[in-house]
């Protein structure tokens, strides 16, 4: 059963007939101001839904976010992927990840295949301002990247994590710039501005932030707020605890309803609230074995816990307030629920998986058909009903009086759990098939509606001795260069033939000056020399709150090779040593190739 509190009028039945209408309609008129509501949509990094005070955590308060669910939609029971780049496929397509060519979190398959349509190319078309503020992972080298896929402005970084929270650099549309305090205030700032600046036209704004996402590194002021806190809800004892990464954990969630509040004061002092849709959620469940309902598994599990996300939906005034949706939803409805609600029309190009919760939204009586959702994430594959899931080792839970999966039920009702394994058998048949098992992709290089190819050492692959500063690729550099014979490669694919300006970032210390080295493509190739020694410390180690898990970073030098004359087609781009004089030729974290 769907419960919707009350609170429905007759100017909510004309909204939804009108919605109707327009989603009936043929006419492809623009959006326009009077007509058309603005949309904020804030994403964020391995938050759980128990990591909120309105979820009933007492460790923390967010009584911003909390704002939100008093004053809109609930959306109790909605699901997302396991990790962080399959949800943000789906948010952004309405199609499940792996039929988007979406496998992994870094090297390539994080990134949305190119003939798909995105949720900012439906609103650009309709005449929104598009931009796009926080972290992408969904592919860097345009035409993947952000302003490549219906975004006209990108502040932020397309990598799938960051090593550095204070002061780090990031690309403002293809180009490195120096970000301006801690991070997720910084993104919002950026956010705030694109508002400000289109206030009297119809925006979308997009704001993944990068928090609660490691590294666990934040201002002294924040950690201070917990750092010496006793937590009275912990973690369901199925994994242990860390609570020093719990704190920080909480920590970065204040932040986060903080600047939730300075979105929401902007809205209103622009007199924009009333016609705004905000929209927000978590990408995964949580980054830790914290307190999160008791549910099982966390980020990177396919059970309950790490699938579900706290979400709302407020559109002050047209969304009833206090509205619960207990139906299950998914992030796939995002794009023909917006879609839906701003009355643009949208003909998808290829078959949707979500569908628009509009319905749910206006009508408490609305006729809704149950519905499967699938959980998919590295071979794992669970299924979820209104009333049960199917774990992905073949048990079945009763949600409803188990909402913790603690008792396998299939005995007790063979004939659900006998529907929801053929399901789950029919999904691998066919919609996970649509997933190649070969990755041929290239990255390309020099689009011509580019003005900036980035090739990172996440997207490489390095030979001999040369390791990468972590294990996980987003955000790394290699290091431990010692040998002439070993390289880094990447598979590209030059888009047009051009000249193009070749800018490294290295570190080097004295003794290793001199070392020589090249770019090459086939036959062709630039050479270069260090001439400068560059070797600074890793960034931030004291407002690191707990040991980073993933890559720290340096303050990397740029290096300008020269110019280079590529020719158009696929290759293996390499960047190799010539002579090493000292121990080790350099530390490297990013090519840029301009055009000329």
């Amino acid at each position: 059963m769907v419960y919707i509190n009350q609170g429905f009028s007759v100017l909510f039945i004309l909204l939804l007939v009108s919605s109707i209408v327009a989603c009936n309609s043929t006419s492809t008129k623009p959006a326009s101001t009077k007509e058309t509501p603005n949309i904020l949509f804030i994403l964020t990094d391995d938050q759980g839904w128990g990591d909120l005070s309105i979820n009933g955590n007492k460790n923390l308060q967010t009584p911003n976010i909390d704002k939100l669910a008093k004053n809109g939609a609930t959306l109790d029971r909605f699901y997302v992927s396991a990790v962080c780049s399959p949800t943000r496929a789906e948010i952004l397509t309405g199609r499940y990840a792996v039929r988007c060519g979406v496998y992994s979190t870094s090297q390539g398959g994080e990134r949305i295949d190119l003939d798909e349509t995105t949720i900012a190319d439906v609103f650009q078309k309709a005449g929104y301002k598009t931009g796009a503020f926080g972290k992408w992972h969904s592919g860097m080298q345009y035409p993947y990247h952000p302003n490549g896929r219906g975004f006209e402005e990108f502040y932020g970084f397309c990598s799938g994590h960051w090593g550095n929270y204070i002061n780090p650099i990031l690309e403002h549309n293809g180009n490195l710039v120096k970000g301006e305090g801690f991070l997720p205030d910084d993104l919002t700032n950026k956010a705030i501005a694109f508002i400000e600046k289109n206030k009297d036209q119809p925006f979308f704004a997009y704001l993944p932030l990068n928090t609660p996402h490691s590294p666990m590194h934040m201002p002294q002021a924040w950690w201070d707020r917990f750092k010496d806190k006793e937590l009275p809800d912990l973690g369901d004892g199925r994994r242990a605890e860390k609570i020093e990464h719990t704190k920080a954990a909480l920590a970065f969630v204040e932040n986060i309803d903080w600047n939730v509040g300075r979105l929401m004061k902007k809205l209103q002092d622009l007199n924009l609230e009333e016609n705004t849709i905000v929209v927000y959620l978590s990408d995964n469940g949580p980054n830790g074995a914290r307190w999160n309902g008791r549910m099982k598994g966390q980020k990177g599990s396919v059970d309950e816990g790490g699938v579900r996300s706290p979400t709302f939906i407020q559109w002050k005034n047209k969304i009833p307030a206090g509205t619960k949706i207990e139906a299950i939803a998914s992030a796939l409805d995002f794009l023909p629920t917006l879609t839906a609600l701003a009355s643009i029309e949208h003909t998808p190009n290829k078959p949707l998986d979500g569908k628009s919760l509009l319905p749910l939204l206006w009508d408490k009586n609305a006729k809704w058909e149950e519905r499967l959702i699938f959980n998919y994430w590295r071979d794992k594959l669970s299924v979820r009903s209104q009333d049960f899931r199917l774990g992905h080792e073949g048990q079945l839970f009763d949600m409803v009086n188990d909402p913790e999966q603690r008792v396998d039920v299939a005995d007790r009702f063979p004939k659900i759990y006998n529907e929801l394994k053929t399901a789950k058998t029919n999904w691998e048949n066919t919609i996970l098939t649509e997933l190649p098992k070969e990755d041929t992709r290239s990255f390309p290089l020099g689009h011509p509606d580019y003005h900036i190819t980035q090739i990172p050492a996440r997207d490489g692959t390095a030979s001999g001795n040369i390791q990468r500063s972590n294990r996980w690729p987003n955000c790394s550099f290699f290091q431990n260069w010692t040998d002439v014979k070993d390289n880094i490669t990447w598979e590209v694919e030059v888009i047009e033939d051009g000249a193009f300006e070749v800018i490294l970032y290295y570190t080097c210390a004295e003794e290793n000056v001199g070392g020589r080295f090249e770019v090459r493509i086939g036959d062709i190739a630039l050479e270069s020399t260090i001439i400068v020694a560059h070797d600074p410390p890793l960034l931030g180690l004291d407002s690191y709150r707990y040991p980073n898990g993933e890559s720290y970073t340096k303050d990397f030098k740029p290096l300008n090779m020269g110019r280079i004359q590529l020719k158009k087609g696929k290759g293996v781009l390499s960047l190799n040593a010539l002579d090493i004089p000292g121990a080790g030729l350099m530390d490297f974290r990013l090519m840029m190739f301009k055009k000329v």
